[in-house]
């Protein structure tokens, strides 16, 4: 209490001092031995890693902008970019200082004809695409490696609600800023706003030009790569930003780099949200996991057991809290990789293994073989953009 009771004094005093003082003033570095908390060392570790990125369009054409940071400006009528002009801003986040890779959102470059990295320490340069995964939104540029800072990875699996955050980024194009919040949720999905959702949610301010931008954990650590906000039609922040996981960005990014394409791996079902009236019906006690409405033939799901009517509660241990996030969890594994699936049938708990299979190596025409005396309910996601669903920079 005393030590409180002290920093509130030295507040009340500096705030008592008159205007002429105000631009000297301010709080001490400690007091009574004691240093006050500070973000500052740490940032000044990391912001480094943070880039700001610029696109212009090529070849002289005149496209039109559809990144919705400009309705912010013009409304719902869109102007044309002037060729060769820069039509767009957004972040990126240096993830290879040795060979000069960057990762950002791929809406941030998706028109870009042009892509000009800005360090913070304002050094330019001219960056190549590596390669653009949209359905995630996630991409991967290159520039020259001249004393680049790389910044470390975080495990976001272990990121709990309520941990403080720091959103490092470009917004509006007004330079590198920083903001802090906590995570206010985790394993968003179903939100509409990407075709592979598993958000982080937070409430550190994130506004239009963030988009590739970094968040990061008090330890420095990335933890994920800030894609959205909710906002109204003033386009101003309400403190609902989304954030794209680190380990998707790793996995997404590291085939980016070595094959310049992500390749998903399926397990050969279609599936649905539980819906409250089966509940019950399927012995469910916290209403979640995913119904399986189709199995495709001499799929690994098939091979693996799983047959319709199966409700799929959890996946290498994670829980599945619905359809939308089964299908992010299993595009996240690898070809090949195996998948452990705890699921339930006639009200009883089981577990089978699966080999997650190639796309193209399944015939999703078989599934209706499989399901004629059951309808199938598709679990197709949402691609529009709402008008209230806002990305933060970019193209």
């Amino acid at each position: 209490m005393k030590f409180l009771q002290k920093i509130t004094a030295v507040i009340i005093l500096i705030m008592g001092i008159s205007v002429s003082n105000v631009a000297t003033a301010r709080l001490p570095a400690a007091i009574d031995g004691q240093p006050l908390p500070s973000l500052a060392d740490m940032l000044e570790k990391i912001t480094p890693s943070v880039v700001n990125i610029s696109t212009e369009q090529g070849g002289g054409k005149s496209t039109p902008v559809k990144d919705p940071v400009y309705r912010h400006f013009f409304g719902k009528k869109v102007p044309p970019a002037q060729p060769g002009k820069s039509v767009g801003t957004g972040s990126g986040i240096i993830i290879d200082e040795e060979n000069g890779y960057i990762v950002t959102n791929a809406h941030v470059i998706e028109l870009a004809g042009k892509i000009v990295v800005t360090l913070k320490d304002k050094r330019q340069f001219y960056a190549q695409l590596i390669g653009k995964d949209l359905k995630a939104d996630v991409a991967v540029i290159r520039i020259q490696p001249d004393r680049l800072t790389s910044m470390p990875i975080g495990d976001s699996k272990s990121t709990r609600v309520g941990d403080f955050v720091v959103a490092i980024g470009n917004p509006y194009g007004l330079g590198q800023s920083v903001t802090s919040g906590i995570v206010s949720a985790l394993r968003r999905t179903g939100l509409g706003i990407e075709h592979y959702e598993d958000f982080i949610q937070t409430d550190a301010p994130i506004n239009p030009g963030n988009s590739g931008g970094a968040l990061v954990n008090l330890r420095g650590e990335l933890i994920g790569i800030n894609t959205a906000i909710l906002g109204g039609r003033s386009g101003g922040n309400v403190g609902i930003g989304f954030a794209i996981p680190a380990d998707m960005i790793v996995n997404i990014s590291d085939q980016l780099v070595m094959n310049g394409k992500v390749e998903r791996g399926q397990l050969g079902i279609e599936i649905q949200d539980i819906r409250p009236a089966l509940v019950k019906a399927f012995n469910l006690p916290d209403g979640q996991g995913a119904l399986i409405s189709g199995v495709v033939t001499k799929s690994p799901a098939d091979l693996a057991g799983i047959r319709e009517g199966d409700v799929i509660t959890r996946v290498n241990g994670a829980t599945v809290s619905n359809s939308s996030n089964l299908k992010s969890i299993i595009a996240n594994l690898r070809l090949g990789s195996k998948v452990k699936m705890e699921f339930v049938r006639n009200g009883l708990v089981q577990d089978s293994v699966a080999e997650i299979g190639k796309v193209s190596e399944l015939n999703f025409n078989d599934i209706r073989k499989a399901s004629q005396n059951t309808p199938v309910v598709e679990n197709k996601v949402n691609n529009s953009v709402d008008d209230s669903w806002d990305f933060t920079g970019g193209n």
